[in-house]
């Protein structure tokens, strides 16, 4: 096995100019305010940078627009995954419980290894049968009432092996969504789909 090679992870310092340097290097903390927006507090200022809109509430943004300090600080902790990106928030994964950084919008926080979203391809592992994805629904397995039997999800026969407490996915299955304009949706614990890879379906 070959021996990984020594790198560092800031830059070198000294190739960096000054604003650089201060941003890697004063104390600072970067807190989410939502809307790609992010509070930078330093030792005694406390300022407002907009990443979308590449401004800054301090003084040296203000009169020299100048990229300053408080906004290449919220670059590094955003690109070194310390704080979440714009239209990102923390959350913990409602299916494996480990925290991770997801959609602002998304009303069932899933991490990037559990996510499932609209349009994608899964199979059912009780019949093998292929579904597609309409969504992930915000009502747990055992909360989640199947309206054609009266019945929770997790009270269904075919899903008693699965947690009660999974989200919920609402998916139809390919063959009615290729033969129909309306197929029938159905309802599933999250544990009884597994994600179909894009190399499988190339395959």
């Amino acid at each position: 096995m070959s021996r990984a090679s020594k790198t560092a992870l800031a830059p070198d310092l000294r190739d960096c100019d000054e604003r650089t340097v201060r941003a890697w290097t004063e104390p600072m903390a970067v807190t989410p305010l939502g809307g790609g927006c992010y509070r930078v507090d330093t030792d005694g200022d406390t300022y407002t940078v907009d990443v979308p809109g590449h401004r800054c509430t301090c003084p040296d943004y203000h009169y020299r627009h100048a990229h300053c300090k408080h906004r290449r600080r919220v670059a590094i902790e955003i690109t070194q995954e310390r704080v979440p990106a714009p239209g990102q928030r923390r959350a913990d994964c409602a299916y494996c419980g480990h925290e991770s950084f997801v959609p602002e919008t998304a009303t069932v926080p899933l991490c990037s290894d559990c996510r499932l979203d609209d349009d994608d391809v899964a199979v059912d592992r009780e019949t093998a049968d292929t579904l597609v994805v309409r969504r992930v629904h915000p009502d747990r397995a055992d909360e989640y009432v199947i309206e054609a039997t009266g019945k929770t999800v997790a009270a269904h026969d075919t899903n008693e092996d699965y947690p009660a407490d999974d989200p919920v996915v609402e998916a139809v299955y390919l063959g009615d969504r290729l033969r129909n304009d309306d197929p029938r949706v159905y309802a599933f614990p999250y544990s009884r789909l597994r994600q179909v890879e894009d190399a499988e379906l190339v395959d």
